[in-house]
């Protein structure tokens, strides 16, 4: 008899995103003839844009001849691209790393996700609530949770993100040894000051608590007192781990490829007490496990730094932020209230006086075709709340930002 990892079965019966997508095929199964419109899932709508396609086209190319083409390449990524990512995220914000501290991957989702494997089983983890349900299930997976009741699991410590407290977390009450932050936030569009941030950082010096620090969002950033990365803030380097991704910052969610910062600062220990650095144990997990992102990828991620890709990127982070301002002003048009979309490319709503998430979703669906993502599916504090993204084209944001300015609560 093979026995499973049980674990997995504390887990809802499906991803969040995964039940979206049964609904809304469902709908329109039922609706043949309405246009349905997706503000719910961060997916991208725009192309990628022309520098990062020329750099795709020449790799191909460089691919289909023998005396440049490329086979496995380094696991930690190309020293073209490592390079680029640390001069124009890090060097030019006057952050001192250095490149073999940057660990190229398919995905931030795919890092986050496999990063809590280098710590132990018995290591106590602190997330925001509402919260990206990847940061909590991978733990649950890995078994560091209890089961699940009233809507959270048992042995994880839940920082609630409310209206009351802007949505930044607070510190938590016990001893934790692992902490996710997300910043700019998905799924609540808040972002930390550096202010704000340094409290943490210092916090996280003093509890000898090491931070995963998700700013996957960090190119949707408006606002100077917010800081683009953690290693902004003194000292971070000894506590803190960094994701990015070119997802959303250059559309690259089906391209896939994104980075992993791991300071050779940061350490962690084993029972014995004996310290261990924390960038050579991912560097040995990711050499057995993994086989690097593909060449011609690579080329292209090394296009989003160029002067031509910067601006061609910028122009469309623009527009999405602009679908950001649309949504934002259709939600107060409903007199709904709304949180986000300034710094990040979600808005986070306030549903209205006893509707709860999911009879806010069927609500927007059946009304006004329009999709977007029950807060609730985030975590209990985000009952009450509902999530839109502004990834959408332009012309279909604002038609579905006239539908929902229309509707009647």
């Amino acid at each position: 008899m093979t026995l499973l990892n049980e674990n997995y079965l504390k887990l809802p019966g499906s991803y969040l995103f995964s039940t979206i997508a049964k609904r809304v095929a469902a709908y329109k199964q039922e609706n043949p003839g309405k246009q349905v419109i997706s503000l719910g899932i961060g997916d991208v709508s725009r192309p990628l844009v022309p520098a990062v396609v020329e750099a795709l086209h020449k790799a191909s190319d460089e691919m289909g001849r023998a005396e440049t083409f490329r086979g496995y390449g380094p696991e930690q990524g190309y020293a073209f691209l490592r390079e680029a990512i640390l001069k124009h995220d890090y060097l030019d914000r006057d952050i001192p790393l250095e490149a073999d501290e940057i660990f190229v991957s398919d995905g931030a989702k795919s890092d986050v996700a496999n990063f809590q494997e280098l710590f132990d089983v018995s290591c106590k983890v602190a997330l925001q609530d509402p919260v990206y349900p990847v940061y909590l299930d991978t733990n649950v997976m890995a078994g560091r949770t209890g089961g699940f009741e009233n809507g959270r699991f048992g042995g994880i410590v839940y920082l609630p993100c409310t209206e009351e407290n802007n949505f930044i977390p607070q510190f938590p009450k016990e001893r934790v040894d692992l902490v996710y932050l997300c910043s700019p936030n998905n799924p609540t569009g808040s972002a930390m000051t550096r202010p704000e941030l340094k409290k943490w950082v210092d916090w996280a010096t003093e509890n000898n608590c090491i931070i995963l620090y998700d700013s996957a969002y960090e190119a949707f950033i408006t606002q100077p007192d917010v800081p683009h990365s953690i290693y902004e803030i003194p000292g971070a380097q000894k506590v803190a781990v960094e994701f990015r991704s070119f997802s959303k910052t250059a559309g690259f969610t089906g391209t896939r490829c994104a980075y992993t910062v791991v300071p050779k600062a940061l350490q962690v220990f084993d029972r014995a007490g004996k310290p261990h650095c924390l960038n050579a144990l991912w560097l040995r997990r990711q050499t057995t496990k993994f086989n690097g992102v593909p060449y011609v990828v690579q080329r292209a991620a090394e296009a989003v730094f160029s002067p031509l890709g910067q601006a061609q990127i910028q122009a469309v982070i623009k527009g999405y932020q602009e679908n950001a301002q649309v949504i934002l002003q259709a939600l107060r048009s409903a007199g709904l209230i709304a949180f986000g979309g300034v710094n990040a490319p979600y808005i986070w709503l306030k549903t209205p006086k006893g509707v709860d998430s999911w009879a806010f979703f069927d609500k927007l669906l059946a009304e006004a075709c329009v999709v977007g993502t029950p807060g609730v599916g985030f975590g209990a504090c985000g009952e009450g709340y509902f999530r839109l993204t502004a990834f959408n084209t332009p012309e279909l944001t604002q038609e579905a930002a006239r539908r929902i300015a229309n509707l009647k609560f």
